[in-house]
């Protein structure tokens, strides 16, 4: 005889009501999870990615700047 596996959820669910919840979620609330786990995502890749961005543009640009005439600010 197979046992059966239960899977328990750590933390909140976000509609508060327990595992019957996590059934009963709309497409809106899917949208709105979806929205803010990928905006969090854009904002440390935006953080992170802007500086280096800036320094590969201005490598890239005519005429070559050499990399301190880059990063210094004058």
């Amino acid at each position: 005889m197979a046992s059966r596996v239960s899977l328990k959820t750590k933390g909140k669910s976000s509609s508060g009501k327990g595992a019957k919840g996590m059934e009963e979620k709309s497409a809106s609330q899917y949208f709105k999870e979806w929205s803010t786990w990928s905006f969090k995502k854009a904002k440390v890749i935006t953080h992170y990615g802007f500086i280096p961005m800036i320094i590969i543009i201005g490598m890239n640009s005519e005429p070559k700047p050499q990399i301190h005439q880059l990063l210094s600010p004058f």
